[in-house]
Protein backbone atom coordinates (compact mmCIF):
# COMPACT_ATOMS: atom_id res chain seq x y z
CA UNK A 1 0.00 0.00 0.00
CA UNK A 2 0.99 3.32 -1.08
CA UNK A 3 0.19 7.04 0.45
CA UNK A 4 0.22 9.72 -1.58
CA UNK A 5 0.79 13.43 0.16
CA UNK A 6 -0.04 15.90 -2.80
CA UNK A 7 2.67 18.64 -3.17
CA UNK A 8 0.01 21.34 -2.00
CA UNK A 9 -0.10 19.63 1.84
CA UNK A 10 3.47 18.98 1.60
CA UNK A 11 4.60 22.70 0.89
CA UNK A 12 1.65 23.87 3.47
CA UNK A 13 3.73 21.58 6.04
CA UNK A 14 6.86 23.45 4.97
CA UNK A 15 8.64 20.27 5.35
CA UNK A 16 10.69 18.09 2.51
CA UNK A 17 9.48 14.56 2.07
CA UNK A 18 12.04 13.61 3.67
CA UNK A 19 11.22 15.47 6.79
CA UNK A 20 7.66 14.60 6.52
CA UNK A 21 8.29 10.76 6.80
CA UNK A 22 10.96 11.50 9.68
CA UNK A 23 7.79 12.85 11.77
CA UNK A 24 5.05 10.17 10.80
CA UNK A 25 7.94 7.69 11.71
CA UNK A 26 8.96 9.20 15.33
CA UNK A 27 5.57 10.10 16.33
CA UNK A 28 4.10 6.46 15.43
CA UNK A 29 7.00 4.91 16.93
CA UNK A 30 6.98 7.45 20.19
CA UNK A 31 2.58 5.74 20.12
CA UNK A 32 4.52 2.56 20.08
CA UNK A 33 2.66 1.77 16.25
CA UNK A 34 5.39 1.30 14.84
CA UNK A 35 8.37 -0.65 15.96
CA UNK A 36 12.20 0.64 16.24
CA UNK A 37 13.22 -0.99 12.87
CA UNK A 38 9.79 -0.48 11.02
CA UNK A 39 10.25 3.30 12.25
CA UNK A 40 13.82 3.53 10.95
CA UNK A 41 12.92 1.95 7.68
CA UNK A 42 10.09 4.28 7.10
CA UNK A 43 12.73 7.26 8.17
CA UNK A 44 15.13 5.98 5.96
CA UNK A 45 17.68 5.98 8.66
CA UNK A 46 19.90 3.84 10.64
CA UNK A 47 20.06 2.48 14.44
CA UNK A 48 22.11 5.26 15.25
CA UNK A 49 20.86 8.26 13.25
CA UNK A 50 17.03 7.15 14.43
CA UNK A 51 18.21 6.52 18.46
CA UNK A 52 20.00 10.36 17.88
CA UNK A 53 17.17 11.95 16.65
CA UNK A 54 14.84 10.24 19.24
CA UNK A 55 17.46 11.80 22.14
CA UNK A 56 17.35 14.83 19.94
CA UNK A 57 13.77 15.10 20.76
CA UNK A 58 13.91 14.08 24.54
CA UNK A 59 12.06 10.68 23.56
CA UNK A 60 13.44 7.74 25.27
CA UNK A 61 13.80 4.01 23.56
CA UNK A 62 10.92 1.71 23.82
CA UNK A 63 12.60 -0.51 26.00
CA UNK A 64 9.99 -2.69 27.79
CA UNK A 65 10.88 -5.85 30.30
CA UNK A 66 9.52 -7.83 27.49
CA UNK A 67 12.34 -6.68 25.43
CA UNK A 68 14.59 -7.19 27.96
CA UNK A 69 13.44 -10.77 28.40
CA UNK A 70 13.90 -11.40 24.71
CA UNK A 71 17.27 -10.40 24.86
CA UNK A 72 18.54 -12.26 27.29
CA UNK A 73 16.98 -15.15 25.43
CA UNK A 74 19.03 -14.47 22.86
CA UNK A 75 22.03 -14.07 24.81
Amino acid sequence: MSVIISEDILAATGMSETELKREIAVMLYQQRKLSSGKARRLAGMNLIEFQKELASRGICVNYDVEDFEADVETL
